[in-house]
């Protein structure tokens, strides 16, 4: 079984600007209260992550995010059950990537992506 690798905000952010995704799994009211500000991730919430996770790409690296790390782990360990090879969980969360001093935003909207892929989102 493969082990998943927590990364630190700070190594998250660099993966992403590299062109990692970020996929937020929590659920959308929590991500309208609070997000990531990154110009393009994913809001794929655990409660639909079974139905949904199809919507992440495969190849390339994916980096799981919740409030604190656990909900991400989980999902993160169902995408390797399912084949997915690059999977990262971001480490205690969007608390710690706030504590870290990164970008986060109040509330969600649709961002380029989101026209050609369902899920991905935009920070305002």
């Amino acid at each position: 079984m493969q082990t998943i690798q927590e990364v630190t905000p700070s190594d998250a952010y660099a993966m992403i600007a590299k062109g990692a995704v970020l996929v937020d799994v929590r659920e959308v009211r929590e991500a309208a209260a609070k997000s990531f500000d990154i110009s393009d991730m994913m809001l794929i919430p655990l409660s639909d992550f079974g139905k949904r996770f199809g919507e992440i790409p495969r190849k390339g690296n994916v980096i799981l995010a919740c409030r604190s790390g656990n909900r991400s782990m989980m999902a993160a360990s169902f995408l390797v059950d399912q084949g997915y090879g690059q999977v990262f969980n971001l480490q205690d969360g969007i608390v710690s990537w706030e504590r870290a001093g990164l970008p986060t935003a109040r509330g969600a909207q649709d961002g380029f992506l989101s026209r050609f892929m369902p899920g991905f989102l935009r920070e305002s």
